[in-house]
């Protein structure tokens, strides 16, 4: 692949790391225990003030934070393996066929890892 395309795709990729680690900080943290983790914050309440139903609503969201981390998390792996990928030399090559990944599909998603052909496998 061209030099200049994959400079172009490394600046999209960056963009999405930087979108997607803002958006994991709003329904997350970085795990201090393991710091290439993410988990989510859970509300900050003081629990024999609140109500049953507060208490309710609370691990309610808790529970729809950690679905949207996992989600976020699994795309930001996707944005971090293409830009090693980059350095390596081995971006924009599917890892089913070892065939090139179409442009089209890197132009919808910079961290697409396989190819149109191979893309739900």
């Amino acid at each position: 692949m061209e030099k200049e395309k994959i400079k172009l795709y490394k600046g999209k990729l960056l963009e999405e790391k930087d979108k997607l680690e803002a958006e994991l900080k709003t329904v997350g943290r970085i795990n201090p225990d393991n710091p290439s983790d993410w988990e989510a914050v859970p509300s900050d309440v003081n629990e024999r003030e609140v109500d049953p139903n507060k208490m309710a609503d609370n691990i309610e969201e808790y529970e729809n934070n950690t679905a949207i981390l996992k989600q976020l998390e699994t795309q930001l792996l996707d944005v971090n393996v293409a830009l090693e990928k980059i350095e390596k030399g081995t971006y924009g090559i599917c890892e089913v066929s070892g065939d090139l990944i179409e442009e089209g599909r890197l132009n919808a998603n910079p961290a697409a890892r396989t190819s149109m052909k191979h893309m739900n496998e």
